[in-house]
């Protein structure tokens, strides 16, 4: 089933085809909340834009590849509300002996093994200033288009190109300083 199919059947309350949307579009908007909130309440906000999501699904107009803007948009205004929340509230954090008795769910050397580039690029993306790193989280890692990313962004195409180039240009040059591994290409071209 394609994106759209799955969003218009979705819509008329087909759970297998909100499973086919969530599935597509959860890694990536998951991505794009960690650099805006953290790997530590990620999933927390992903889970309320979801929640949000799925409420407001039928009242949804677009196609498979507008979802994902939409998506993006809802969870960067829940990504925001929390971090409005939290800069009111102090954290505090439980001491290491809670953490010590929990058992692990999944093979933790896997996951560690999968997530190193991962999470070296999502590290990188959040040095960038918030303009360029929102716009590069939504072009690549989100795979919207300009008109889309501007949309969720407020902001005009042009600039959230212009944002992406300027921003895949730095994190080019981190990896030239960082001494990226000979043969390994970074263009902003094919994004733009």
């Amino acid at each position: 089933m394609d994106l759209g199919s799955a969003v218009s059947a979705a819509q008329e309350g087909d759970d297998a085809a909100f499973r086919v949307l969530y599935r597509a579009v959860q890694p990536q908007l998951l991505q794009y909340v960690r650099t805006l909130v953290g790997p530590a309440e990620a999933e927390d906000v992903a889970s309320e834009a979801w929640l949000q999501i799925a409420r407001d699904l039928p009242g949804f107009r677009g196609d498979g590849d507008a979802v994902r803007g939409w998506a993006a948009r809802i969870a960067r205004n829940r990504a925001l509300d929390h971090l409005r929340a939290r800069s009111r509230r102090p954290v505090t954090g439980a001491g290491v002996d809670v953490l010590l008795h929990m058992p692990s769910r999944t093979d933790t050397a896997g996951e560690a093994l999968d997530a190193v580039a991962t999470d070296r690029a999502l590290a990188a993306i959040a040095t960038l200033p918030r303009e360029q790193a929102e716009a590069v989280l939504l072009r690549v890692v989100m795979g919207l288009d300009a008109g889309s990313a501007a949309q969720v962004l407020g902001r005009r195409a042009g600039s959230v190109r212009m944002a992406t180039h300027r921003g895949l240009r730095r994190l080019a040059e981190l990896l030239d300083e960082e001494g990226r591994p000979a043969g390994v290409t970074f263009s902003a071209a094919k994004t733009l």
